[in-house]
């Protein structure tokens, strides 16, 4: 049974944008509109986040970092086919789930975003770098060496500060930035750059491994397997030295779900969002 009875929210929380409706989960508004909504208010923007199922299970819980830039953020999608299972489960709620592929192939489908300087990438490494730049280059986009950071090793807790990145882009002011690094240290860099950037308020879009689906680093997960929240399986099935740890962290979420609802997990109220 659980020890908390508050019920769960029923009305949609008041958004900034009335025509972007959300839903708050764990403290977090989720978008719950179209993609093409999502995709427009990300452009327009901002910090967009799309946490994982261990992420909310335990950075949510565990990093003051990570639970700012998630409850702060400007756009948060669904991308946890686990979390949006849970809550339909515990609030006979069916929320519309938008992964982070699902995301950046929309997002990749502008034209607008093929001209020179519009893109700015932050990758993994050199190696992910080579491969996803030849693959965007195949596929029209303007991408050199000067739109691209390689990320060093970003410490695993607290706050993330690069001022080198932040030149790098405030020298190219690009529409977007892209971060294609882990998850649990890209949204804490994304709070970084957001607070850094302001002036220039530039959409950051919190992708992970997404790009890598796309262009080849990581195995493949077909529109369908992604479309039945089958994509975990797959990774897994890959490396599974790899992801285990991280996908049996996820298993604590129904737990916190089921406890929490729509609060923030923790002792912690809300923050404020930055203005």
């Amino acid at each position: 049974m659980p020890t908390d009875t508050t019920p769960p929210a029923t009305a949609m929380s008041a958004p900034a944008d009335t025509n972007r409706p959300t839903r708050r989960v764990l403290g977090v508004d989720f978008h719950v509109g179209t993609l093409e909504q999502a995709v427009n208010h990300a452009l327009a923007g901002g910090l967009m986040v799309a946490p994982s199922a261990p992420g909310l299970a335990m950075d949510l819980v565990k990093s003051p970092s990570y639970r700012r830039a998630l409850t702060t953020a400007d756009l948060a999608i669904t991308d946890s086919g686990f979390m949006v299972m849970l809550w339909r489960l515990f609030t006979g709620e069916k929320l519309p789930r938008q992964s982070g592929l699902l995301f950046i192939r929309a997002v990749l489908a502008r034209e607008d975003l093929k001209a020179p300087g519009a893109i700015f990438w932050v990758m993994p490494s050199a190696e992910e770098d080579a491969r996803n730049r030849a693959w965007l280059t195949a596929q029209g986009f303007a991408v050199t060496p000067d739109d691209v950071h390689i990320a060093p090793r970003y410490p695993a807790t607290g706050d993330i500060d690069d001022p080198e990145l932040v030149q790098k882009i405030t020298a190219r002011s690009p529409r977007l930035v892209v971060l294609g690094i882990g998850g649990g240290v890209q949204e804490r860099l994304g709070l970084h750059l957001r607070d850094a950037l302001r002036p220039q308020h530039p959409g950051i879009l919190c992708i992970g491994a997404a790009i890598a689906f796309v262009t080849g680093g990581q195995t493949n997960i077909p529109p369908w397997a992604d479309r039945l929240v089958l994509g975990w399986l797959f990774r897994l099935l890959s490396s599974p030295r790899k992801f285990w740890r991280r996908y049996y962290e996820a298993f604590a979420l129904a737990p916190l779900l089921w406890r929490c609802r729509d609060r923030l997990p923790g002792p912690d109220r809300r923050p404020m969002p930055v203005t």
